[in-house]
């Protein structure tokens, strides 16, 4: 990778930090490409096993997407608890259900302490790193969403299966 795209400590990664492939997105959990993107990158590393990693940062684009900040704040509330991956996935697969008002129900379905996620939630405790997350998205060019960052190079391709696919499987060639 990239020394301008690497995998920090404090990351959200799934999969190995080693990986041939690792991918950075930058999402938006009310944004419908990035939610068809999910659904695209969740086939491709069950079907590339270890091969593959993927990097989750923020970029709540709040102009378009109101809801898209809170659902930020509450995947790092469920991460403090170590369940980032599960309200990620439960943020995309029920896209349309969703809005502030049924966070802690879904935190609640996580098994997560829901006093905690509450008390976090209510209070910002996350704003700030899902504000980082955005101004480093940004930094590097990110102004819509996903923008994925492939082996550290910019991927300009859409954000559909066939597209990802392709631009997986070149990597690996790569690799």
């Amino acid at each position: 990778m990239s020394n301008s795209i690497k995998i920090e400590e404090h990351d959200h990664l799934r999969g190995k930090r080693d990986a041939e492939v690792v991918l950075v997105e930058y999402g938006d959990f009310q944004c419908p490409y990035c939610a068809r993107a999910h659904a695209a990158l969740s086939e491709l590393m069950r079907r590339h096993g270890g091969r593959v990693a993927l990097v989750y940062r923020h970029l709540p684009l709040v102009d378009l997407h109101p809801f898209a900040f809170a659902a930020a704040q509450a995947a790092e509330a469920a991460g403090a608890q170590g369940k980032f991956w599960e309200m990620h996935d439960a943020l995309f697969e029920n896209q349309g259900m969703f809005d502030e008002d049924a966070l802690p129900a879904v935190a609640s379905s996580l098994g997560l302490d829901a006093q905690r996620f509450a008390r976090e939630f209510d209070e910002g405790k996350h704003a700030g790193r899902v504000e980082a997350d955005a101004e480093g998205g940004r930094a590097l060019g990110a102004h819509g969403t996903p923008t994925f960052f492939i082996n550290g190079k910019r991927y300009h391709g859409d954000s559909d299966h066939a597209s990802l696919a392709k631009a997986i499987e070149e990597a690996l060639g790569d690799a």
